[in-house]
């Protein structure tokens, strides 16, 4: 019997104590959603394999004493089948131990659904648009993108495991001052100037320099000898813009595509799909930013002042109004959030039902606005429009913060990262821990092949199942035959218990935003089945001698747990396999293969 089936049957009994007059002045309308009465794995196993406080949940809707409402539930639970024992502790908590067939029922349940267990389909007919990574295209992504490409991949794939069709989403910041600076700075690398003071530093500017300049020599354009001075026209003629030159147009326009592709081949290294790439400069190209600010407009929320063009904002929520025209006619940066939002929204293709951001550190500051937008449009902030705010990484070796890239200066890239521990441990490392904590990654440790190492320690468990598969093959041992109520060792029953808790812990972790829930219960369930596999045998190990000659109860215990019969061997190799199935699972949600060998 798993958690939410006792979830269910508690729901159930409040259903019937009110039918039947016993609860009081409990009336069904305030009995709350079944998925209420969660059902908790005590600490202490002297306390049963689960726990409810159903009764203190209610005694007071009842208007009746915990411990009483909690008594009546326990003489209903004790007469439901599988369930051994029920005891009512403390201010009125029930205390369900399970026979030892219905626990085992769930490793039944693994087996057959095999990859679905645990999947579900409560996020179903929503689509979450996933906006994650998004780093300017003037560089390698650093170690903060590489971040939120392992936890914003690992989230979308908890998300979709939920029911949720989910857009990932990269959003190229192609517009604006900061592709000015990229491209500054180019043309100043390749004249070997100084880099301009608000340019862009790393070997990698001097590589993309080089680059532009092969390309263009090959396409017949004498790059270094296009005009250096302000002023000019593109390919279209159409005047550059303020501070552009044609040769820095020149540089740009082949730079930019280099470094989108320089991106999108990280990504595809570090195992992270997108399904849009969208590009900021398509929304002033198609006309987005416009057609959003007339919305806006229309909507009573844009006003003039001083010859700029404002969104009141804070009617809304925020601090205060923003610019979004300003009085030399440029767009402000925020005019294009505007418009990105709106379009997520009113897509032809997958319309946003939930925008999800998911931001770096420095952004904290955009939340009012962003959501104040988000309003504006009359949408839900908070549900229509989610946004993640990430902290920082930081990389150590030897206990100390270590910036070890090559191509970009004094910050660690994506590539450094995978260079020093592997795809696998980065991923790993990156997602386990709640992204509103920062993170150490230690090199060290993740390189090492140790149980401190997490990621190793989860992979092992794999692997270790593996090799039991293999080895009882060799043996002739099979599944048939397997007798599930002869998994009755504490050891049994704390792998058949977290096996129990995988499809709640999956649900909780798409509707909490939180990826590192699944890192943190495969290192729980890792535990719980290497302890497993030391005290119990699948294969038959002969006894020593001293064991031999123990008393009859102890000998008779031992020779149980290392030489079992053939229905306990079978069943012990079911639930092996049903460990080896949640294990795969968790770790393809985060991105990380499960190796049958170490």
């Amino acid at each position: 019997m798993s958690p939410e089936a006792l979830s269910e049957l508690i729901y159930d009994i409040a259903q019937q104590l009110v039918a039947d007059g016993q609860a009081g002045d409990l009336t069904v309308d305030l009995i709350p959603d079944e998925s209420k009465f969660a059902v908790m794995r005590p600490k202490d196993r002297a306390h049963g394999d689960w726990a409810s406080n159903a009764a203190m949940q209610l005694a007071k809707k009842a208007g009746m004493k915990p411990r009483d409402l909690a008594e009546r539930f326990a003489a209903r639970l004790a007469d439901a089948d599988g369930i051994e024992t029920v005891e009512v502790a403390g201010p009125g908590f029930i205390n369900i131990t399970l026979d030892s067939a219905s626990a085992a029922q769930v490793v039944d349940q693994a087996l057959a659904e095999g990859a679905d267990f645990g999947r579900n389909d409560h996020l179903s007919g929503r689509t979450l648009n996933l906006e994650f990574v998004s780093a300017n295209p003037t560089g390698p992504i650093h170690i903060g993108g590489t971040r939120w490409a392992a936890v914003g991949d690992s989230m979308a794939r908890v998300l979709e495991a939920n029911g949720a069709d989910v857009v990932r989403e990269y959003y190229f910041n192609d517009h604006g001052e900061q592709i000015n600076r990229f491209a500054k700075s180019l043309v100043a690398a390749a004249h070997e100037e100084p880099t301009p003071i608000d340019g862009y530093k790393g070997a990698y500017i001097d590589e993309i320099a080089r680059r532009v300049i092969a390309e263009a020599d090959a396409d017949g354009v004498d790059i270094l000898n296009l005009p250096r001075v302000d002023g000019g026209t593109d390919d279209n003629g159409e005047p550059l813009g303020e501070g552009d030159s044609a040769q820095r147009e020149e540089f740009r326009k082949r730079a930019v595509p280099m470094m989108f592709e320089e991106i999108q081949q990280s990504m595809k290294e570090f195992r992270v799909h997108f399904d849009v790439w969208f590009h900021e400069n398509s929304l002033y190209e198609d006309g987005e930013v416009e057609k959003a600010i007339d919305d806006l407009r229309a909507r009573g929320d844009i006003y003039e002042k001083d010859g700029a063009t404002w969104f009141a904002s804070t009617k809304h929520g925020d601090d205060k109004d923003r610019v979004i025209i300003k009085s030399d006619g440029n767009y402000a940066y925020f005019a294009a959030d505007i418009a990105y939002y709106r379009n997520k929204r009113h897509r032809k293709d997958h319309p946003a039902d939930v925008a999800i951001y998911m931001l770096g550190a420095d952004h904290h500051g955009y939340i009012g606005r962003m959501m104040a937008m988000c309003a504006a449009f009359g949408d839900k902030p908070g549900e229509n429009m989610q946004i993640l705010i990430g902290q920082l990484v930081n990389v150590m070796k030897d206990g100390k913060a270590v910036r070890m890239s090559k191509r970009a200066g004094n910050v660690v890239t994506i590539d450094d990262l995978i260079d020093a521990i592997g795809v696998d441990a980065s991923r790993y490392s990156l997602a386990r821990t709640d992204y509103n904590s920062p993170v150490d990654i230690d090199l060290n440790l993740l390189a090492s092949h140790s149980n401190d190492n997490p990621v190793y320690y989860v992979q092992y468990a794999h692997a270790r199942s593996c090799n039991v598969d293999r080895n009882a093959a060799a043996a002739g041992i099979t599944r048939d035959g397997a007798d599930m109520a002869l998994l009755d060792t504490e050891a049994d029953g704390e792998v058949i218990a977290m096996l129990a808790q995988w499809p709640s812990v999956l649900a909780q972790a798409g509707d909490l935003r939180a990826p590192h829930r699944i890192a943190h219960y495969l290192e729980d369930l890792a535990a719980a089945y290497h302890k497993w596999y030391n005290v119990e045998r699948v294969v038959p190990m002969a006894l020593t001698e001293a064991e031999e000659r123990a008393d009859e109860s102890s000998r008779e215990s031992t020779r149980i747990a290392k030489c079992p019969e053939p229905a306990r061997a079978a069943a012990r190799l079911r639930l092996n396999d049903a460990v080896q199935i949640v294990i795969a699972s968790g770790l393809d949600l985060l991105g990380v293969h499960a190796p049958d060998k170490m």
